[in-house]
């Protein structure tokens, strides 16, 4: 069981995404976190506040997309309740099935092991930075990414099939979110920016922005890919990408570069 909140403003905006944009972005950020402890999403409870002049058009926008991105783990929306207030709330409680299998958690990893991650990081935070430079319409994956992430749900049930030993979805940044892996395993992470995923519309939008495509990546949150640790002896499968190594210490290293990096933080912005 996970549970999350969205707020109107913070962590989406009306005049960019649709409702059924918003609808598969709050099914998806629960469950991500759910295919993150080794379990298949079952069902989602949800809350809603929302404001009295919202017309019904909108809510049918939204259920839809809470239904199909539901629909893709073969999950349902299994009820909720609703309430009035000034902007959009959404609170959404996400259940799953861990076959019998215990719970893949963050506490797990070990000196020796393999860091991986699957699924895109950095789109989101690159579709942000091009909304709030009014140029989403030039990368329109990129501004899909940042409206309606595409976690890799199938990726976490077969990760802890494997062994994994531990995982998270990353909707904080992979730095902070692996550091959270760091901080309850007591070991330290070592991630080469070299093996880190960068492709052509991530470099292009970075460079036409003055960006670096790294601090997107390394930082960037929202896209609910997958980061997870591997013994060494097992080589993570389909979609994982081995982007660094666990060792003896405390906190996360990027080889080669000495800039201090933050994720995301509610209270700190």
């Amino acid at each position: 069981m996970t549970t999350d909140l969205l707020l109107e403003g913070r962590h989406f905006r009306r005049d960019w995404s649709s409702p059924y944009d918003i609808g598969r972005k709050a099914a998806a950020q629960n469950l991500a976190d759910i295919a993150a402890m080794g379990a298949v999403p079952t069902a989602l409870v949800v809350g809603l506040g929302l404001p009295g002049d919202l017309p019904t058009a909108w809510l049918d926008g939204l259920t839809d997309g809470f239904g199909d991105e539901c629909a893709t783990v073969g999950a349902g929306v299994a009820g909720g309740d609703i309430v009035r207030s000034e902007r959009v709330v959404l609170g959404v409680t996400a259940l799953g099935d861990l076959g019998g299998r215990p719970p893949v958690t963050r506490a797990g990893a070990r000196p020796g092991q393999v860091l991986a991650v699957a699924g895109r990081i950095g789109h989101a935070a690159a579709g942000l930075a091009l909304y709030e430079a009014g140029r989403a319409g030039e990368w329109p994956a990129l501004a899909e990414a940042h409206r309606r992430p595409s976690p890799p749900y199938s990726c976490g049930p077969a990760a802890a099939a494997l062994g994994a030993t531990a995982m998270l979805d990353v909707s904080d940044g992979l730095l902070q979110d692996v550091g959270h892996i760091a901080a309850a395993s007591g070991v330290r992470v070592e991630i080469d920016p070299a093996l880190l995923p960068v492709d052509d519309a991530l470099a292009d939008a970075a460079a036409e922005l003055g960006e670096d495509p790294l601090r997107w990546v390394l930082t960037g949150g929202e896209d609910h890919a997958l980061a997870a640790v591997f013994p060494s002896e097992v080589a993570p499968p389909g979609e994982w990408r081995v982007v660094g190594r666990v060792t003896e210490g405390e906190g996360v290293q990027v080889r080669g570069r000495e800039e201090t990096y933050g994720g995301w933080d509610h209270f700190r912005g």
